[in-house]
């Protein structure tokens, strides 16, 4: 189905959920019934976790706070904005139920717009907001989510103040993923053997969540940590880890995003049956269902341009007062010394209006408000039914149906008109770290030549060598290149053992400048995808002779 709404140019979570919403009406038919805590532990990990390991570290600390504005702030803004919507006299909700309700809808999910932004070539620093967002605003949104409907079940909480417990989850959870990455890289460099470190990574999600959760911090920021430190760790593996890695999760997350909407789908039918039970008319739930999404909707755009204008503002200030006080910091004795590096890379340029309009409107819902609706518990702890379960699962459909097709059908539109295509600055900035990178590697295969020059086997005839390298010089881009697998000849070998040398050090050269902070990271991953790839020829053919 996925296939097909890509050809048709149809979002394919939107397509799931209605194929399944059928499937749900046939005679006869019955749902899938998982327990609500094991949803979220399936569905959830594996998702955050494969996001985290391909996100650049450096990129989410330059852009740290953006990304917590919205991945926080606006979670924290649009729940309670939902939850004070139970004042209206056409909310059948309680505070308690609309809270819970509004941590479910709070999150939105950047996979449908960071894939149209990749396809339409949206400013680099857009792209890493969406998506640093939303390996943190699941955190936020499902700790008031658990707070709430531990107030509404009568459950007992780890820490009764909400601000601590916040406060709580917010520390222990990162340390605990961090925690199990570390341990992760140093089981991987003594397992050696690329299947066996596959299978550990798919552990991983799980075992951060778990471990958190049972600490009763966020499972959701330990795996996100956890993918975080792994990630990094990873670029020093081998090239059959990583080729394997990249290829198993994309495809992990294709199965768990199909499987969450149709899930959701397949259960409409029932959800609208226990609707029926409860109330005499739908009409209330339509209404409810109507004032969330207006909400959702209106919330994210003016808390948006709100933090645009503050920004604005007092970049004015800053000004003003930089021209009326005296130059510091020049040197000189007694000047403070700068701010640590990391804080001093955070990039403090504001969005520009075009780009905010594009952040503003990319609040569509998905895996996570569908999730989160499903695993409300069925009984509160006296035995008693949920209140009004069936109603805040009906509404959460509502939502996250109604966003992707209001705002992801009319997304790469919005893109086109507000002409946010491939920015120019964007591309000259990253052919310049291409062109910088290519420098990196060519100046370490040259160092290797060298080598190779003065140290050459004995047993090769001089002249041959000098076409071994003359040719790896000239083809190291093209592994196809490399002898015929079938030469079972001296010179093969030696080809092809300096073909290895010359990707491995470039590899360890493009690594240094990155943990340097001279190369931006996403190009580093970038080329060493391209090298995995030659090495996985060369790899191929050299098998291929034993």
């Amino acid at each position: 189905m996925t296939a097909l709404a890509h050809r048709r140019g149809i979002e394919p979570a939107l397509l799931i959920v209605v194929i399944g919403a059928a499937v749900s009406f046939l005679p006869g038919f019955e749902p899938p019934e998982l327990d609500s805590h094991i949803l979220l532990t399936v569905v959830l990990p594996p998702l955050l976790y494969s996001a985290a390991l391909n996100f650049s570290v450096p990129t989410f600390l330059r852009n740290i706070r953006p990304i917590l504005g919205l991945g926080v702030g606006l979670v924290v803004v649009t729940a309670f904005a939902v939850a004070l919507s139970s004042h209206l006299p056409w909310v059948p909700l309680s505070f308690a139920t609309a809270l819970v309700l509004g941590a479910i809808v709070a999150p939105p999910d950047a996979v449908t717009a960071v894939a149209v932004g990749r396809k339409l070539g949206l400013p680099k620093r857009v792209m890493a907001i969406l998506t640093g967002e939303s390996l943190i605003n699941d955190a936020a949104a499902l700790t008031i989510f658990s707070i709430a409907v531990a107030h509404v079940t009568g459950d007992h909480v780890f820490i009764e103040e909400p601000l601590l417990l916040f406060g709580y989850s917010a520390v222990v959870g990162p340390v605990v993923g961090a925690a199990l990455g570390y341990v992760t890289l140093w089981i991987r460099e003594r397992l050696a053997h690329p299947g066996l470190e596959t299978v550990q990574g798919m552990v991983v999600p799980f075992a951060a969540f778990i471990i958190a959760e049972e600490l009763h911090a966020s499972g959701v920021l330990a795996v996100v940590v956890a993918g975080f430190v792994v990630g990094s760790g990873r670029l020093d593996a081998g090239f059959q880890t990583r080729l394997q890695e990249r290829y198993v999760w994309n495809s992990v997350d294709v199965l768990l995003e199909a499987f969450v909407f149709a899930y959701i789908g397949l259960h409409l039918r029932f959800v609208l049956e226990d609707l029926h039970e409860a109330h005499e008319s739908l009409g209330e739930v339509v209404i409810v269902s109507l004032i969330v999404l207006l909400i959702v909707l209106v919330i994210r755009p003016l808390s948006v341009f709100a933090m645009f204008w503050r920004k604005k503002l007092s970049e004015r200030i800053e000004n003003k007062l930089s021209g009326q006080m005296p130059e510091r910091g020049r040197g000189g004795p007694g000047t403070r010394r700068s701010a640590p590096s990391w804080w001093s890379r955070i990039d403090r340029t504001p969005l520009s209006w075009q780009e905010n309009v594009v952040v503003s409107w990319t609040g569509m819902r998905g895996v996570v408000t569908l999730a989160a609706a499903a695993a409300i518990p069925a009984t509160t702890a006296t035995g008693a039914e949920f209140p009004e379960r069936a109603t805040i699962q009906a509404v959460a459909f509502v939502v996250a149906v109604g966003t992707l097709l209001l705002q992801g059908s009319t997304l790469p539109m919005l893109i086109r008109r507000l002409n946010l295509g491939w920015a120019s600055a964007d591309e000259t900035a990253v052919e310049a770290e291409h062109r910088k990178a290519e420098q990196v590697a060519k100046q370490a295969a040259e160092r290797v030549f060298a080598d190779f020059r003065e140290h050459p086997p004995g047993d090769v005839d001089p002249q041959v060598l000098v076409d071994i390298v003359t040719r790896i010089a000239r083809l190291a881009q093209d592994a196809d290149e490399a002898p015929d697998p079938e030469e079972h000849t001296r010179r093969a070998e030696v080809y092809t053992s300096l073909y290895r040398d010359v990707l491995a050090s470039q590899r360890a050269a493009l690594l240094a400048e990155r943990d340097a902070g001279r190369i931006d990271e996403e190009v580093v991953r970038a080329m060493l995808d391209r090298l995995d790839l030659q090495e996985a020829g060369v790899t191929a053919r050299l098998e291929g002779r034993l």
